[in-house]
């Protein structure tokens, strides 16, 4: 079988072609790719019959690069770290994918499933999936790196830091920060059960714990981190709160 390996991390990339070539001696790796646009690239020329796919890329992630694909013909494998949301929408589609650090054994069963999927069935698989994550609501925001592609279930709070805002997250991540202020993001989050609740916070509403009585009082967030609350703020988000 011809494959490639796409994956920003180079040791990743080395350690499963070792893997494929003791494991998998049947599957030759065509390439190996360290983003999404060589991804495509490779894909276009070289036709591969399975493709290797990490998740969490800069730019293009691996549900970007597929997307991309249209209708693909080839197996595809996700590999992936322990990220709830991208293993929801795996699974919602009965995709395949593997866990870093890989295990022998899963690897030969995910490549021998892979060479019994009809490209049909791949296709209908990757459509479901895309459907998935279009209902989810993600959003790729810019950052330092490049962007980064954020679902807003899976945001604690956000901090204004300057001119850019620091995201905390639910694990395995715990914060990125974007190069965007504030006000962009409120605009996105405001209708998905977040609030402003002070001039440099805003707050996930479904992840808070706890609040804390003061002045303007404290939130407690699901991460344990405390957010501080706006004396003027306090009456709108305690009427939010009673009716969560």
């Amino acid at each position: 079988m011809r494959a490639i390996i796409v994956d920003d991390e180079k040791h990743s990339r080395d350690a499963l072609q070792s893997m494929l070539a003791k494991y998998c001696p049947h599957v030759t790796v065509q390439a190996l790719c360290c983003n999404g646009e060589e991804a495509l690239q490779a894909i276009h020329q070289l036709t591969p019959e399975i493709v290797f796919l990490d998740v969490e890329m800069p730019v293009l992630d691996g549900f970007q690069v597929l997307e991309a694909c249209r209708q693909p013909q080839f197996a595809v494998i996700f590999i992936t770290a322990y990220d709830q949301y991208a293993l929801q929408a795996i699974h919602h589609s009965a995709l395949d994918y593997l866990l870093k650090p890989i295990d022998a054994q899963e690897l030969q069963s995910a490549v021998d499933k892979a060479g019994r999927m009809p490209v049909t069935e791949t296709a209908r698989m990757v459509n479901k999936l895309l459907s998935f994550l279009a209902q989810e609501d993600r959003k790729a925001l810019p950052t330092a790196q490049g962007l980064k592609i954020i679902a807003a279930r899976n945001i604690i709070y956000c901090k204004a830091v300057g001119n850019h805002t620091r995201i905390f997250l639910q694990p395995p991540e715990t914060q990125v920060t974007i190069k965007a202020r504030m006000p962009e993001l409120i605009g996105w989050l405001r209708d998905r059960g977040f609030m402003q609740v002070h001039t440099d916070f805003v707050v996930n509403l479904s992840l808070m714990e706890k609040y804390i009585k003061g002045d303007g009082g404290a939130i407690v967030m699901c991460n344990g981190d405390s957010v501080p609350l706006s004396r003027d703020r306090k009456q709108d988000f305690l009427l939010r709160v009673e009716h969560l």
